[in-house]
């Protein structure tokens, strides 16, 4: 029997994917839980429908995040910390510290999981952050650290 996936079924498929299962496992498991409908003429039409609208989507959250990564690429990130003679800081610039700066400087709200940053900056200079953003877009933000006046 041939069943639409209505989400994402572990050990089946993805949803909107149609799925040859055994009569049994549709009627009993499958089509009670809401987790698939029959594959009728209409249900594979919605689903042809569902999936056009998925890929325009996917298309526009591409175009959005690649306008996005090109204005972080553009912008540098300056902070002023207060560091030693060598240029060692007193303290560290986190993954959150970047992200509120970034939010602050393209008014677009990022989250520290996005920043990718092995270790914290401890030490003044430029250094190139990558952000992970939507759509499997990357961009590098160039982070520039300076010592304060003091």
């Amino acid at each position: 029997m041939q069943v639409v996936l209505k989400c994402d079924v572990k050990g089946l498929g993805q949803a909107n994917e149609v799925k040859n299962v055994s009569e049994g496992y549709a009627r009993n498991y499958l089509i009670p839980r809401g987790l698939a409908i029959p594959a009728t003429k209409e249900s594979l039409e919605w689903v042809a429908r569902e999936q056009e609208q998925a890929r325009t989507l996917a298309g526009q959250q591409r175009t959005r995040a690649e306008a996005l990564a090109r204005r972080i690429n553009e912008k540098p990130l300056h902070f002023k910390v207060k560091a030693g003679e060598t240029g060692r800081m007193y303290g560290s610039i986190t993954s959150k510290d970047i992200a509120e700066a970034l939010s602050e400087v393209l008014n677009t709200e990022f989250d520290k999981r996005m920043i990718e940053l092995e270790h914290p900056i401890r030490q003044t200079g430029v250094h190139l952050v990558e952000i992970k953003l939507p759509a499997n877009v990357s961009a590098q933000a160039q982070v520039i650290v300076e010592a304060e006046d003091q």
